[in-house]
């Protein structure tokens, strides 16, 4: 057997081996689809990311020969533990090739970091939010990959298994064709919601417009989003640094906010599929490649819908079918033709059954792990 070691990333030139390695492992995969290592780089950069001042975490990459081989983050996010009073590890960014030795001198290691943080359980694939990829894609891999989520090979799943882990929660991803008109029921709940005295739905044309409500609707995802699994609320400064990262590929034609007595009280953002442009730059946006990205935009026929989040108070009243009938008018006026529904928690009726009534069908399904420690 050959010697595997597994090594925290410490030099530069290490760290540029654990961004890169994917791209080398899916070398012969022509329907891969990389990150954009802009972002990459503020991810895993300690001094600029702002989630490593309430998160403890480690870079590894494993050497085999010489070479790295694989790689994996373990971290301990103590504020989401403190909050849901959890003591759970998390292991994510894993990539390796189709070796279960090396694979299992990664998780292990991730274990053992996590065991000697206090932590009683590990889970992932789980990043800092659920805002970074996460899980593992379990079915669906004949169809297209798609931005901010995972990128695994089917065989990560086996391996992982293998190791004694187990689900802790599934994701869906629909896709729906678009409607060529609107449906009978959202027109009913339109009316409805339309003549309700002191709702007003904002609709942007540029991303000047689009600027000035961004961190208020980071600042209400933060409070919509406080249940769901995996999610942690964004400081000031990182409600800056998100927006600033997606403001350049954003749409403002397909996002739409909700106001009530001049305070936000809904979001919904969709965005073009630019997946096909970030493939053609390899990931890398400059110095021309945010050119592919901007003509993928541009041409696009596949809406993707990101976020969305409505207060608590006002659920139930039509909020989200407003924002929702609003986004799909923009599409049949774009001549979108399929709608995908990002990442779905499984146990989001509600938000599944508004797929489902557009005749969306579940194609992929991604898994988050768990294993006692």
């Amino acid at each position: 057997m050959e010697e595997i070691v597994v090594k925290e990333v410490i030099s530069a030139r290490e760290l540029r081996e654990f961004i890169y390695l994917p791209e080398k492992v899916h070398s012969n995969d022509p329907g891969w689809l990389p990150p954009i290592y802009m972002d990459e780089k503020l991810l895993f950069n300690k001094n600029k990311n702002k989630s490593y001042k309430y998160a403890d975490a480690i870079l590894m990459l494993a050497w085999k020969k010489g070479k790295p081989m694989g790689r994996i983050m373990a971290l301990v996010n103590n504020r989401y533990n403190e909050i849901n009073k959890e003591r759970h590890g998390r292991f994510c960014f894993m990539e390796c090739y189709n070796d279960r030795e090396v694979f299992h001198a990664l998780i292990s290691a991730a274990e053992e970091w996590a065991k000697k943080k206090g932590m009683t359980k590990i889970v992932g694939p789980l990043g800092f939010s659920d805002k970074d990829p996460q899980g593992f894609q379990i079915e669906g891999f004949e169809y297209p990959m798609f931005i901010t989520s995972a990128s695994n090979s089917s065989y990560m799943v086996q391996l992982l298994e293998a190791e004694g882990y187990v689900k802790k929660v599934d994701l869906v991803n629909y896709l729906a064709k678009m409607p060529s008109d609107l449906p009978e029921v959202y027109k009913k709940v339109l009316s409805r919601v339309e003549k309700t005295e002191g709702y007003k739905i904002l609709e942007f044309e540029t991303k000047k417009e689009l600027r000035k409500v961004i961190v208020p609707a980071l600042e209400l995802m933060n409070e919509t989003f406080a249940e769901i699994y995996g999610f942690v609320p964004l400081t000031d400064k990182e409600k800056v640094e998100f927006a600033n990262r997606y403001l350049p590929i954003l749409d403002p034609r397909f996002i739409k906010v909700v106001e009530k007595d001049g305070a936000l009280i809904g979001f919904a953002v969709g965005m073009p599929d630019v997946s096909p442009g970030i493939m053609a730059c390899r990931g890398r946006l400059l110095p021309f490649g945010i050119l592919k990205v901007l003509k993928e935009s541009k041409r696009s026929r596949k809406l993707m819908m990101m976020l969305g989040g409505v207060k608590k108070e006002f659920r139930g009243k039509g909020i989200d079918v407003l924002m929702g009938v609003k986004i799909l008018e923009s599409g049949i006026r774009q001549k979108m033709e399929l709608i995908d529904s990002h990442l779905v928690l499984e146990d989001n009726t509600k938000m599944r059954a508004e797929y489902e009534r557009v005749g969306g069908k579940v194609v992929k399904k991604f898994r988050i792990y768990q294993k006692d420690l």
